[in-house]
């Protein structure tokens, strides 16, 4: 189906929507949790948080752990989008090319191995599960990459389904081979979770992200043309190899970026991008910002609602998200022609 003409109007319009979106989850997100707090004295009270409840559950406990929530889902929706756009798969996600295994691997290696360093405010893990995303893509590329520096979609695709599956079988085996306490803490981490309290941890990650989204914004255009066909794009100029090079990478960065320090939080790259594309359209011109409004708002309420379910007891964001995504794949598998 063809999609309206972009417009100023429409582009205004359609971001200004899940702008506004965006911003009433941020604000009202801290405020929901088992336990009430006093806005105004969380504001205005002391600001010594041993003597401020309050502030002490604002500051501390919930708006770190938004934050995270909205810069990875903003990440794992940006890149479930240029992914789907590349690859021209509906069922493309953000770990398609092995990203997650191997952060998965690289963090529970780290685990099992009881490194307890930190740099820069990231704990061992995290560096070791940014190392491991690294390497997927470096190996993943690297598998496809003909002797002219050339690649196909299509290999790139099953290199990386193959890479999931290889390191998720050496994951398995590590995670066999740990004692009863690090094999909880392998779980617990694959599970996914936002549960950050300090805002280190973002900023630690944030310019990588900055920087993968402010490539991908920039290259919406070019992007546009190479998803709907590499002949048309190369007609009208456009670098098609070098466009595809950079939006996988890009997109494997954010997404290792974020995994690092929440872990595998599946199916938020899935889904975010067809609820988007329904509304405003395929046009990644607009596509690619409205997703990012959207999937910040999308895992914030994700993580709110777990958190909440079955206070005090808090459920990891990546069940809930598996419990969202796993209905919606089958839908999409559903109306998928044949």
């Amino acid at each position: 189906m063809a999609s309206a003409i972009l417009t100023a109007r429409r582009f205004t319009l359609s971001l200004t929507g899940f702008g506004f979106l965006f911003i009433a989850t941020v604000l009202l997100a801290p405020l929901i949790g088992p336990t009430k707090i006093d806005l105004y004295n969380a504001l205005f009270g002391s600001s010594n948080y041993s003597e401020n409840v309050d502030a002490n559950i604002l500051f501390v406990a919930r708006l770190p752990r938004i934050l995270m929530a909205a810069l990875t889902g903003a990440a794992l929706s940006l890149a479930g989008a240029v992914f789907q756009a590349l690859l021209r798969n509906d069922l493309a996600a953000p770990f398609t090319l092995g990203v997650s295994s191997g952060a998965s691997l690289g963090a529970v290696l780290a685990i099992s191995l009881g490194w307890h360093f930190s740099i820069f405010g990231l704990p061992a893990f995290s560096i070791a599960a940014f190392m491991g995303a690294l390497g997927a893509i470096f190996l993943v590329f690297n598998l496809v990459k003909t002797p002219h520096g050339q690649f196909s979609t299509s290999l790139l695709l099953l290199a990386g389904v193959t890479a999931n599956f290889f390191f998720a079988s050496l994951v398995m085996f590590i995670h066999y081979m740990s004692d009863f306490t690090r094999s909880f803490q392998i779980v617990r981490w694959l599970m996914g979770s936002l549960d950050v309290t300090n805002m280190e941890n973002m900023v630690s990650v944030f310019p990588l992200v900055a920087l993968g989204t402010t490539v991908l914004i920039w290259k919406a255009r070019d992007l546009n043309l190479t998803s709907t066909g590499v002949e048309s794009a190369m007609s009208r100029g456009v670098d098609v190899e070098r466009t595809q090079k950079i939006g996988f990478i890009m997109a494997s960065l954010i997404t290792g970026a974020v995994v690092s320090i929440s872990g595998p939080i599946g199916f938020v790259g899935l889904i975010v991008p067809h609820i988007v594309r329904l509304i405003v359209g395929p046009d990644l011109r607009i596509l690619l910002p409205a997703s990012i409004f959207f999937g910040a708002s999308f895992l914030i309420l994700c993580d709110t609602f777990a958190r909440t379910l079955m206070a005090p007891v808090e459920i990891p964001v990546g069940v809930i998200t598996a419990m969202l995504g796993g209905p919606f794949f089958i839908w999409l598998l559903k109306r998928k022609p044949a």
